[in-house]
């Protein structure tokens, strides 16, 4: 396998300090599978422009360590037109043809953390050979258990003071904040939210609420009044296992639970690190608002609003998660109990042992999920719900869970893509998926990407959606997807709370 890396994946290599474990993540995976690491002559020009020299002088070192395309795929067709219409300056030009190298099949990934190289991606078809770090690191963690050498990872609450100041991950916020020890002692007894691999801190969120008479004056243009959760401090190191969206829910959670209207975080962007987590923060609904000034320097300044009767984007749930449209379709569907938590751990039933469902894998600290289904109803669309049951008869099958519709994807051509689209998000193998494909050659599965929104505190059996009329009878539990109405769904929610 040949994989291309953009002109930002060397820099963050070859920068004089490794500022996070990602990187190394990275090229450990691309070496242990014997992966070809890549880069366009376009980069080593680029790096010969490069500000840094240190860096410059590095790359033209150790060039040898990469395999430098000796030719370059013909800039035509699609990729010329593609580029006639979008690019505006040279780099976006540069971007295009490295997306060639993919297009033509060159090579077999492209790993780059330009957004914009992204959205060029889906445009072309091609989004699945392109990954930003932690994406691939998703994709190889999960195609490749066997080569996994870790503790399980799990999100745990602990006192500040319980956590090592002295560790390395602090490293960054050190030099960000001026007296950032000093504060951080002072929150010795305040929670925070933790995550460990191979006991290495790897991740750390600490929220807080802030009431309407907070004073704003350091943040332009001023805040108004009103009650917000703030970030107060969040890291994530990329390792592949969706932890940052573990922590997101956790965000929107207390943010329900405390009633705020707006979620804030202030931020710098000097690091790749804070670079990928503004994106991650984006892709959920995180707008650019101002900045904060004070001794440390200007932040960046990103909101979210968090107000339940502000319009909902069908067409990008994420953007307004975790809240729902009143108009949307609802929709009742079962998954089977080997499948039931490993895709929905908040869902765990009490007669399991949640030791088993420790949140190693990334389809389970993911709240972006995929549905494989054949379904003779499949006429979902983006802000629809699912309200998914697991099966076990007329007792012990269950409701549990609350989704939203992203999107469905119905129009899957070979097996290839097939696998490739589900494998980021799915609890499947790719010999699962194999044969799901395989099947029945007359009805291919069509997939649903959704939103993990809920999970039910109690859960309604099929005896009671029968008695309760959501279900004319355990002959009618349905098979796929099946409609149901907003007030069965009302009913369904209402009971969950008794």
């Amino acid at each position: 396998m040949k994989v291309l890396l953009d002109t930002n994946i060397i820099i963050h290599r070859e920068a004089a300090i490794t500022r996070n474990q990602d990187i190394g993540f990275l090229f450990n995976w691309l070496d242990k599978l014997g992966y070809i690491k890549c880069i366009h002559p376009l980069t080593v020009e680029e790096l010969n422009r490069y500000q840094d020299s240190q860096v410059t002088n590095s790359i033209n070192i150790k060039i040898e360590n990469y395999n430098l395309l000796k030719t370059i795929a013909p800039f035509v067709g699609v990729i010329k037109e593609l580029s006639d219409g979008a690019d505006k300056n040279e780099n976006d030009i540069s971007d295009t043809k490295l997306l060639n190298e993919v297009y033509a099949d060159r090579v077999d990934y492209l790993i780059s953390e330009d957004r914009k190289l992204h959205f060029k991606a889906e445009k072309l078809g091609i989004s699945e050979k392109v990954f930003r770090i932690d994406t691939f690191l998703e994709k190889v963690t999960a195609e490749n258990p066997d080569l996994l050498d870790y503790k399980v990872l799990a999100v745990k609450k602990q006192y500040f003071g319980e956590v090592d100041l002295t560790d390395p991950f602090f490293d960054s916020f050190r030099e960000d904040y001026i007296g950032f020890d000093k504060w951080y002692t002072k929150k010795s007894d305040e929670i925070a939210y933790v995550c460990y691999q191979n006991d290495v801190l790897s991740a750390f969120l600490f929220v807080k609420v802030e009431k309407e008479d907070e004073n704003y004056s350091d943040i332009t243009p001023l805040f108004p009044p009103k009650r917000r959760l703030k970030i107060g401090t969040f890291k994530v190191s990329s390792n592949g296992y969706k932890i940052g969206e573990r922590f997101l829910k956790i965000i929107f959670d207390n943010a329900h639970y405390q009633g705020v209207n707006e979620i804030y975080v202030t931020i710098f962007d000097k690091r790749e690190e804070q670079g990928r987590l503004i994106l991650l923060l984006e892709d959920w609904g995180f707008t650019l608002y101002g900045t904060k000034n004070s001794s440390n320097g200007a932040e960046n300044v990103y909101v979210k609003d968090f107000n339940k009767d502000s319009p909902i984007n069908l067409e990008y749930p994420k953007l307004t998660y975790p809240f729902i449209s009143k108009e949307s379709n609802v929709f009742i569907v079962p998954i089977y109990p080997e499948y039931h938590t490993e895709l929905f751990p908040d869902s765990i039933l009490r007669t399991e042992s949640p030791q088993d469902f420790i949140e190693n894998e990334p389809h389970r600290n993911a709240l972006s999920k995929v549905y494989i289904s054949r379904s003779i109803e499949r006429n979902l669309a983006g802000g629809d719900l699912i309200a998914f049951y697991r099966t076990g008869g007329l007792y012990k099958s269950v409701i549990t869970t609350i989704g939203i519709v992203e999107n469905v994807i119905t129009r899957i051509p070979d097996e290839e893509t097939f696998i490739a689209l589900c494998r980021k998000r799915s609890v499947f193998s790719d010999k699962e998926l194999k044969e799901h494909w395989r099947f029945n050659q007359r009805n291919r599965p069509f997939i649903v990407n959704f939103l993990y929104l809920y999970s039910l505190p109690k859960r309604p059996t099929l005896q009671w959606l029968i008695e309760n009329g959501i279900i004319s009878d355990i002959e009618s539990a349905p098979r796929g997807f099946a409609k149901i109405s907003r007030e069965h769904l009302s009913k369904i929610v209402s009971y969950s709370k008794k």
